[in-house]
């Protein structure tokens, strides 16, 4: 099982290489698998696509969601080749992922330019508090969309 965990590292390793020397974006690489079948892959295209969001995490989770038809991940497992940054851990928790392997640590990230320690310090600090002003608005229809949802017959819970 190890040699497999290893294979599927080393391709999530290749992504990054092949990411960062396309131009695409930093050296990050990920590969999702489920029953041992590659269903989704991806690198850093941020540079690429111009899209701050399009880190190797989340383009590999659009793939397998693409290939699975499904926006859960139930029963795959993450490969990704460093730790993934707060957004990423998000949309992993959010895909219902089952399991991460990663190889370089956040600080390794931070060592070569991508520090996220802000981020994860931002997230525990009140609005006011943060860098960038969070600022709560009062709008009564907003709460409609919510009540309709909590009303809706047809929603499939995720």
């Amino acid at each position: 099982m190890e040699a497999t965990h290893r294979h599927f590292m080393d391709m999530a390793i290749q992504l990054s290489l092949e990411g960062m020397q396309s131009g695409a974006g930093g050296p990050f690489g990920c590969v999702i698998v489920r029953n041992g079948i590659v269903v989704g892959k991806g690198y850093n295209k941020v540079l690429l696509t111009n899209d701050p969001t399009a880190h190797a995490e989340i383009t590999a989770i659009r793939d397998a969601c693409e290939h699975l038809k499904t926006h859960q991940l139930d029963g795959c497992i993450v490969y990704s080749s460093c730790e993934p940054c707060p957004m990423c851990l998000g949309a992993i928790y959010w895909a219902k992922a089952e399991k991460v392997y990663y190889a370089n640590t956040r600080e390794d990230a931070a060592r070569i330019g991508f520090d996220d320690s802000l981020i994860y310090q931002e997230i525990d600090l009140n609005h006011t508090d943060r860098k960038i002003p969070f600022v709560k608005m009062e709008q009564i229809h907003a709460a409609e969309s919510m009540e309709q949802w909590l009303h809706h017959e047809n929603k499939l819970r995720y």
